[in-house]
């Protein structure tokens, strides 16, 4: 749907303070409704100043009017006029997963094993929808925690495709373009080359797991200099089992299960690989991470879940290699 300037300044009134979600480097965003759908909606307005210009408007616009998937966030319209670009999607009540995760306000509870478990399941889904299900697939480029938005059931969304790149056709294993990304989350081999490939988003993808695996955020100047980089610090716990304790969020103050832990870190591990072609499959990622979202853990018993199998597909596979 295209919408005037004016009906999306009346859904916000006028951009008030008080609609303000937030800000990236593309602009700022707003919550309205709009009376002609009856629906209240996420306004992205771009700063024409900013870092999405013209070009990544219009591959956002393109990109959401192709995809249809419950773990992708559902484009509502834009607006296009005279200097003016704005894009509506749907809001999703819960804001960023980052939200949940990091400089969490007093009295507000964590997110549980269980509810990441899902978020990182969903995550995985969206994704794999953009490499294997769209056609001509899609490489993400942005994938980050401020980018998986959640609904009222924590059901996790991929938001914001103005850096997504369009696969062309044929047995082109890799796009060359400018590295653009958010730095802790960008794939070291994709930074070194500018060669972009769906293992570059897997690689993402192991950072977001890892961050909600361990709650800590990708760089934090706030930490000592070996902590300061998430994946530099995780990357010689991965190699020693009896630190993988260590690695868990402190929020859940133990509310986890053992086995889900070190299946969790292991397919983080797997995704965080130097060389892009250890990485594993998007399909595989999805099979793993729904299996452990499957295995629902209960706080209230001292044991996890004891019918669940002993290791997860991806694991079972990497470990017969």
């Amino acid at each position: 749907m295209t919408f005037t300037f004016d009906e999306l300044a009346a859904a916000t009134g006028n951009f008030r303070p008080d609609c303000f979600l937030g800000e990236g480097g593309f602009g700022k965003v707003y919550k309205g409704h709009l009376d002609r759908i009856n629906q209240v909606v996420a306004i992205k307005q771009l700063d024409p100043h900013g870092l999405q210009g013209t070009r990544e408007f219009v591959i956002e616009v393109l990109t959401l009017s192709m995809v249809d998937h419950p773990n992708l966030v559902k484009s509502i319209g834009y607006c296009a006029e005279g200097d003016q670009r704005l894009l509506v999607y749907e809001y999703m009540p819960l804001g960023s997963l980052e939200n949940h995760l990091h400089d969490l306000p007093p009295g507000k509870r964590p997110i549980s094993w269980n509810t990441r478990m899902k978020i990182a399941a969903g995550a995985a889904k969206g994704l794999e929808y953009l490499h294997d299900k769209m056609k001509p697939p899609v490489i993400y480029r942005d994938l980050k925690c401020s980018n998986i938005l959640l609904d009222e059931k924590y059901h996790a969304k991929l938001s914001d495709f103005g850096l997504a790149k369009v696969v062309p056709s044929g047995d082109k294993s890799h796009v060359s373009t400018r590295v653009m990304g958010t730095y802790g989350y960008c794939a070291p081999d994709y930074a070194m080359t500018g060669q972009l490939t769906f293992k570059s988003d897997i690689y993402s993808f192991g950072v977001v797991l890892l961050e909600l695996i361990t709650g800590r955020k990708v760089i934090d100047h706030r930490r000592p200099e070996k902590e300061e980089n998430l994946v530099a610090w995780a990357r010689p716990l991965f190699k020693d089992r009896k630190r993988f304790s260590e690695m868990v969020d402190p929020l859940l103050e133990g509310k986890y299960p053992v086995r889900g832990l070190y299946q969790a870190l292991a397919i983080a591990a797997m995704c965080l690989q130097e060389q892009p072609n250890m990485r594993p499959a998007t399909a595989d990622v999805v099979t793993a991470l729904d299996f452990l979202a499957s295995q629902k853990y209960d706080p209230q018993s001292t044991t996890p879940n004891s019918k669940s199998p002993s290791v997860s597909p991806i694991i079972q596979k990497t470990d017969d290699n």
